[in-house]
């Protein structure tokens, strides 16, 4: 009886030890490990890579390897971390904006979608956006899609949330990626800087044009051939600050939004004050456009439609009209079935099928 008893005990402690040995071991074996290399290093070479002209930059002017200028006229899509979620994410969709007429599309990438899908799994979204732009014949803008103050780190939307060192790891990210895809033609640097009157905090015009300098710095480290554009404060409304201190670097471009809101009629005089004059100097891309048709509104030359995009032609200024969506406005789709534009995509439909308007003339002196 006391031997069976011993024994009965030597097992239970035998088993317990047993079980404790393999439950301090499985949190071991499940961890990743930290050393597996690092994720910083160039992807496989894409054999469609050099397939597109490479635009670069010459003088005011975005231009094709022969120095010719180019006028980009094209169009934004959703998010496609949305996109994928509402299962619109393929070939079709790329395909309806060719037949836009967009020779140009603009990807945004909101922070918070980055995060949530993991970057791994949100380039293999990108790398297929822009395999089907290359078969296509239409150049990508990547867009880091944030609204809001980097310096403060407050912003408008829980979507926009990010920081520096995320927006720096983006574009290091990004810019390893692409590297040599010619398809890849800008970096759009951050989506709409604004303090939206002193509620996000303050940011000087020199605090913003540093953090865009550096963040060209960590791109030009791995691709120096994309074109960085910079946008100004005021949701990217004004440039006025290039007056007196551009960003000190070569080879960019800068943004602008000009929406109908922004300033009261007359819009051209305002413009030109307040970032058109740049384009005197620098390639300017309006990467956002757009507006709602009223009922009952005249589709005349004189609505903001046609006074917008005749502006920009006249002075060799890209435009990018907002959103090829039929949810986030303003809409230029009723609907993804059919892609049946709205009013204003009506509009701006026949316009990138459209003649541009002839460049003014050159100020004699």
């Amino acid at each position: 009886m006391r031997k069976t008893l011993l024994c009965t005990l030597f097992l239970a402690v035998a088993a317990t030890s047993l079980s404790a040995a393999e439950q301090s071991a499985s949190p071991a074996s499940a961890k990743k490990s930290i050393w597996a290399g690092s994720p910083y290093h160039r992807p496989e070479p894409n054999p469609k890579a050099g397939l597109l002209s490479r635009i670069s930059v010459k003088g005011n002017r975005f231009v094709d390897p022969a120095g010719e200028p180019v006028l980009f006229r094209g169009l934004s899509i959703a998010d496609p971390d949305k996109l994928e979620e509402e299962g619109r994410w393929n070939r079709e969709l790329f395909a309806a904006a060719k037949d836009f007429g967009a020779d140009l599309v603009r990807i945004p990438v909101h922070p918070a979608a980055w995060r949530s899908r993991t970057k791994e799994a949100y380039l293999v979204l990108l790398d297929q956006a822009v395999d089907w732009c290359t078969d296509l014949g239409v150049h990508v803008i990547i867009d880091w899609h944030s609204i809001g103050n980097l310096e403060t780190g407050m912003f408008q939307d829980p979507s926009y949330n990010t920081d520096k060192a995320e927006t720096l790891d983006f574009w290091r990210t990004i810019a390893m990626h692409f590297h040599g895809n010619h398809t890849v033609a800008f970096y759009e640097l951050f989506n709409e800087p604004t303090l939206y009157s002193g509620m996000l905090g303050t940011m000087s015009w020199t605090q913003w044009r540093e953090m865009n300098e550096e963040m060209i710095g960590v791109i030009r480290f791995w691709d120096k051939e994309a074109i960085p554009l910079v946008a100004g404060f005021d949701w990217a409304y004004d440039l006025t600050p290039l007056r007196s201190e551009p960003v000190r670097a070569e080879g960019i471009g800068y943004v602008v939004h000009p929406y109908p809101n922004k300033r009261p009629q007359p819009w051209e005089p305002r413009w030109e004050e307040d970032y058109a004059f740049a384009a005197d100097r620098y390639p300017v891309i309006a990467t956002e456009i757009g507006y709602s048709v009223k009922p009952g509104e005249p589709d005349d030359a004189d609505h903001y439609g046609a006074r917008i995009t005749r502006f920009l032609e006249e002075r060799g200024i890209s435009w990018m009209a907002w959103v090829f969506d039929p949810l986030w406005s303003p809409q230029l789709l009723q609907s993804f079935d059919g892609f049946v534009p709205s009013g204003s995509g009506e509009f701006f439909k026949k316009s990138m099928h459209g003649k541009p308007a002839p460049l003014l003339p050159k100020p004699k002196g």
